[in-house]
């Protein structure tokens, strides 16, 4: 299959990423229901023991060696290994690059609607009695970001805070490291690629930034999105098929033929047609033609 052209596909990207940020915004939600969403979180992984966010958490505020670095990399890597992935896809394995694009969007889709469905304040934004640190507040002075998760210092309001199911931190990362594994020829790079979804899932529990079970709900709308891809390809090509089908089965607008098919015999003239003698005159012939 023939690849578009690269800047069609950053134009597309721009705009989905555009709709999905709005999106987010536009999801905000009410933030007693985010609160309320975000404790029944708590209270279902502490009674099925999977509350691995207090000690990661408590090790990554008392240990600034590892805190800072984990907050750069929160901030940071989200943005930079997701598109370098698309472009080294483009270019190096252009036959998997389309399946891999619709499966990014689509599953972004998907967690675009997680945000609007089930509004989540994380770990860091619960009362103080519930034991998080925000530590992206902590170490704010270290990086670009403030006190509003990794949005810049000033930008806090273009951003929901509240947008913590599904976890695409992780949705990404897990997408970035299969497409390595599966594509990459090198062992280091497709060992890289096992190791990101998991730093980034270690990552985003430790700033508490995101429950675990945010983390196993990005994984799962990857999951959905690479299930969807194929029926949603063939979808696409069947509607530009009828569309090119019918493009073909239109008829062609031509220009009328004056004579309507109607011919003349050698030496037939039209009534007043305008004849020049040999003299050099021109005259109307609108008389019958002599008997010969």
């Amino acid at each position: 299959m023939r690849l578009p052209r690269w800047w069609t596909e950053v134009a597309l990207l721009a705009v989905l990423y555009g709709l999905y940020s709005a999106g987010r915004l536009l999801a905000r939600g009410d933030v007693s229901t985010a609160v309320d969403h975000g404790l029944a979180i708590l209270r279902v992984e502490q009674a099925l023991f999977l509350n691995a966010e207090h000690p990661l958490n408590r090790l990554f505020t008392s240990t600034p060696a590892i805190g800072i670095p984990a907050d750069f990399l929160y901030a940071s890597l989200h943005y930079l290994v997701t598109p370098a992935v698309l472009v080294w896809l483009f270019r190096r394995r252009p036959a998997h690059y389309l399946a891999a694009r619709t499966w990014l969007l689509l599953s972004s889709m998907l967690g675009m609607a997680g945000f609007t469905l089930l509004p989540t304040c994380p770990p860091r934004l619960l009362d103080a009695s519930y034991g998080f640190v925000d530590t992206m507040a902590q170490y704010s002075a270290y990086g670009w970001w403030g006190n509003e998760a990794s949005a810049p210092r000033g930008l806090g309001g273009m951003t929901n805070q509240y947008a913590a199911m599904p976890s695409l931190h992780v949705g990404w990362a897990l997408w970035c490291g299969v497409l390595l594994w599966k594509h990459a020829r090198t062992p280091l790079v497709r060992w890289l690629g096992v190791a990101y979804p998991l730093l980034t899932t270690v990552i985003v529990m430790g700033t508490a930034n995101h429950y675990f079970l945010d983390a196993v709900a990005g994984a799962a709308v990857m999951v959905a999105g690479a299930l969807l891809t194929r029926p949603a390809r063939r979808a696409v090509e069947r509607a530009a098929a009828l569309v090119r089908a019918r493009a073909a089965a239109r008829p062609t607008d031509s220009a009328p033929i004056v004579s309507g098919g109607c011919e003349t015999s050698a030496g037939e003239r039209f009534p007043g047609q305008r004849t020049r003698d040999s003299a050099g005159t021109s005259a109307a012939n609108n008389s019958p033609a002599a008997p010969r």
